[in-house]
C-alpha cells in the first residue's frame, strides 16, 4: 500500500513531533493546497465558489474557534453567533472609519475586539462549568444581539439596520464589496483559513494547548500540577473568540456581503456546535469535516428530493417540498448527533483516523 511509514526514520524529537510526521501526509496536504490555490479558482463555477466553497471556509474557521473552547478546553459555549456578530460589526466599523487601513489589519483588529468581549463573558467560567456555563454564554448571545439591534451606531445609523461590505482591495485586487469577483473572495477566504488553521494547530500543540486539555480532562488535577485555571480558561475564551470573530468578519463582509444582527441568532450558534460534534471534538480536521458536512447535506437533500420528485413522484402520489426538506435536515442533524455521541463521540475525525491506522498496518489491520 502507498500509505506506509516503513523506512521513515525520525532522527530528532522535532521531526517526530512535526505536524505531518508521515511523508505521505505532508505530500497529500501540499497537493491539496496546490489544487485549492492553483486549480479550483480557474475551473470552479461561480455557483461552486459562492454556494459551497466560501461557506465551507467560513464555517471551518468558526468551527475551529469553537473547537478550541469546547473541544480542547472543555468549556461549553452557546454564544458563538454573538461573537461572530461582534467580529462582523467590528470589522465593518473599523473599515468604514479607517478606509485606508489594510483589510488584513481590519480583520486582525476585529478578532482582537471579539477576543476582549469573549474574555469578558468568559469570566463566569472561573466559578461555573458545564450546563451552567452554557447558560451564561447564552446570556451573552442574547445581550450582544440585542445591543447591535438597539444602538444604530453599530450600523452607521442605517435605517434598515443592515451592514454592507464596503469595496476594499488586497494587493491591488478587490476582495470586498459588490464588485469583488467570487475568485478574489475565495482566494482571500482560503488564505485566511490556512493561516488561522496553521496558527491553531501550532497553538494546541504548545503549552497553552496542553493546559487547555488538562483543564478539560480534570481541572482539579491540572491545578495540582501547577496549571492556573484562571489563565487557561480565559486564554481559551480569548483565543476562541478571536478566531470566531475573524470568522464573523469573513461571513459578514466576504461571504454574504450584507448582514443584520438577526442573522447571528441562537440557531447559528447551534449550527456551529453541530459542526464540531459531528466533525469531532478536540480535532482540527474535525472542524473541517463538520463544516463540509453541514454545507453539503442540504445540497444532497435537495438533489435527492429532485430525483425522487421527478422519477417517483407520480408513482408515490406525493412530492417532497421545500418545507419538508427543511424538517428532514433537522431530523438528520439530530439523528447524527445522537449517533456520534453514542457510537463515536470523537466524530468523523476519529473515523478518518481509524481508517488511516488500518492503512498503516495493512495487510494485517486490527
Amino acid at each position: 500500500m502507498l500509505y506506509r511509514e516503513a523506512g521513515q526514520f525520525k532522527p530528532s524529537y522535532a521531526k517526530d513531533m512535526a505536524i505531518f510526521p508521515i511523508r505521505q501526509d505532508k505530500y497529500s496536504m501540499a497537493i491539496l493546497l496546490a489544487i485549492a490555490f492553483g486549480v479550483v479558482p480557474f475551473v470552479a463555477s461561480e455557483y461552486l465558489l459562492t454556494t459551497i466553497l466560501l461557506p465551507f471556509l467560513v464555517y471551518s474557521v468558526a468551527a475551529l474557534g469553537l473547537n478550541i473552547l469546547t473541544g480542547y478546553a472543555g468549556q461549553l459555549s452557546l454564544g458563538t453567533g454573538a461573537f461572530m456578530a461582534t467580529g462582523a460589526f467590528a470589522a465593518y466599523k473599523i473599515t468604514t472609519a479607517f478606509p485606508e487601513l489594510n483589510i488584513a489589519i481590519v480583520f486582525l483588529l476585529a478578532g482582537f475586539i471579539s477576543a476582549a468581549v469573549g474574555t469578558l463573558f468568559g469570566l463566569p467560567s472561573l466559578r461555573i462549568k458545564g450546563f451552567y456555563l452554557a447558560v451564561a454564554t447564552l446570556a451573552a448571545q442574547f445581550f450582544l444581539i440585542w445591543m447591535f439591534n438597539k444602538f444604530p451606531w453599530f450600523v452607521n445609523y442605517n435605517a434598515s439596520g443592515v451592514i454592507a461590505a464596503p469595496p476594499r482591495d488586497m494587493l491591488g485586487i478587490q476582495v470586498l464589496g459588490a464588485e469583488a469577483s467570487p475568485i478574489a473572495k475565495y482566494l482571500f477566504a482560503l488564505s485566511l483559513t490556512c493561516i488561522v488553521a496553521l496558527a491553531v494547530k501550532n497553538l494546541v500543540r504548545a503549552s497553552a494547548g496542553r493546559s487547555w486539555m488538562a483543564i478539560r480532562d480534570m481541572d482539579i488535577a491540572a491545578e495540582i500540577i501547577g496549571i492556573r485555571p484562571l489563565v487557561a480558561k480565559l486564554t481559551a475564551f480569548a483565543v476562541s473568540s478571536f478566531v470566531i470573530g475573524i470568522a464573523g468578519a469573513m461571513y459578514g463582509l466576504v461571504f454574504i456581503g450584507s448582514v443584520e444582527p438577526a442573522t447571528f441568532d441562537i440557531n447559528f450558534s447551534f449550527l456551529i456546535l453541530f459542526m464540531i460534534i459531528i466533525g469531532g471534538l478536540g480535532s482540527i480536521q474535525g472542524s473541517f469535516f463538520g463544516a463540509g458536512f453541514i454545507v453539503l447535506l442540504p445540497i444532497f437533500l435537495t438533489l435527492a428530493a429532485t430525483f425522487l420528485n421527478n422519477s417517483l413522484g407520480s408513482m408515490l402520489g406525493f412530492t417532497i417540498d421545500a418545507g419538508l426538506l427543511e424538517h428532514l435536515r433537522f431530523v438528520i442533524f439530530g439523528a447524527l448527533i445522537i449517533f456520534f455521541l453514542i457510537v463515536e463521540p470523537h466524530g468523523l475525525a476519529r473515523l478518518w483516523q481509524i481508517g488511516k491506522e488500518k492503512l498503516r498496518l495493512w495487510p494485517f489491520p486490527y
